[in-house]
């Protein structure tokens, strides 16, 4: 017999598929979301992406809103994008976005602020075709329980209620939703930088890539995760978050034998995820990962 998220999730995709032959096919196939107008200066490594030449599609509505009622009965609201031309039964990449602080709250609607119409791309979807989960953290709460005003932290004992709701989600996606487990990534801005690094650290043997932006993490945590592929971001004038706070998570990651990647914009400030997620390779980059290729 199934549990009753396992119906829901099912319903969900019947849902999907009825859509996906009306209406929705339409708009899926003729349509892409439009991208931000004013990009960010780059620094000499990037080159922008060229946005899909269609009509462009409300983001709100290629992002299906969603709660989720945890084991604990505390609520977590998420937006979720399918994979292109969903196919019932196929198991698909899950890419996981962390907001930062800007876009706390319990709207559903601001989390889609930065980098949701990058990866709902029209062109970026058929190519990479993947399930972009965008949770909503709620006002005063945090993915990390950590102080942004210092210039180190350390891992809290427990996981934040936020993540621990999250991580919740993602393992019922899991089970239900026809995740491939090979291809679960987590990428995050600010506030979500710190809960990238966060969660890789909790779990450090479930991502298969990783890309904090403007984050901090504990460098005293990184053997757990030190051969998973990571590509960090940070601008050099961050005013926010200082530059220092990735510089160390990586510089830690090298002694411990890590590789990972690692781009410092010499002119940007805080908004350094702009230009990242316009960036072409760094999708190449992210979809190529596979757990199986990552080493213990």
């Amino acid at each position: 017999m199934k549990s009753r998220s396992q119906l829901r999730w099912a319903l969900h995709a019947a849902l999907a598929v009825s859509a996906l032959s009306s209406v929705g096919m339409a708009q899926e196939k003729n349509s892409a979301p439009s991208s931000s107008p004013n990009p960010s200066p780059a620094s000499k490594q990037i080159v922008p992406s060229t946005p899909s030449q269609t009509a462009a599609v409300p983001i709100e509505s290629i992002y299906e809103p969603r709660e989720y009622v945890g084991a604990s009965n505390q609520t977590l609201k998420y937006r979720l994008m399918k994979p292109y031309q969903y196919s019932f039964g196929k198991k698909y990449p899950l890419v996981v976005f962390l907001h930062g602080a800007g876009e706390r709250g319990d709207d559903n609607v601001s989390t889609l602020k930065h980098g949701a119409k990058d990866f709902a791309d029209e062109a970026r979807r058929k190519e990479f075709p993947a399930y972009v989960l965008i949770p909503q953290c709620p006002k005063d709460k945090k993915w990390s329980e950590v102080d942004w005003s210092k210039p180190s932290s350390e891992l809290p004992d427990q996981a934040s209620d936020s993540m621990q709701l999250l991580k919740e989600l993602v393992d019922e996606m899991v089970e239900n939703a026809g995740v491939d487990t090979e291809r679960i990534y987590i990428t995050g801005l600010s506030m979500g930088g710190y809960g990238t690094w966060d969660a890789i650290a909790r779990y450090p043997n479930f991502f298969a890539a990783a890309a904090p932006i403007c984050g901090g993490g504990d460098p005293k945590t990184v053997e757990r995760f030190r051969n998973l592929p990571i590509w960090c971001f940070h601008g050099a004038k961050d005013p926010v978050v200082k530059v220092i706070r990735s510089q160390e998570m990586i510089e830690a990651l090298k002694k411990v034998g890590g590789n990972p990647r690692y781009t410092e914009y010499p002119d940007l400030q805080h908004d350094s995820w702009t230009v990242t997620y316009k960036n072409p390779e760094f999708y190449t980059w992210l979809f190529a990962q596979r757990k199986s290729n990552v080493s213990e």
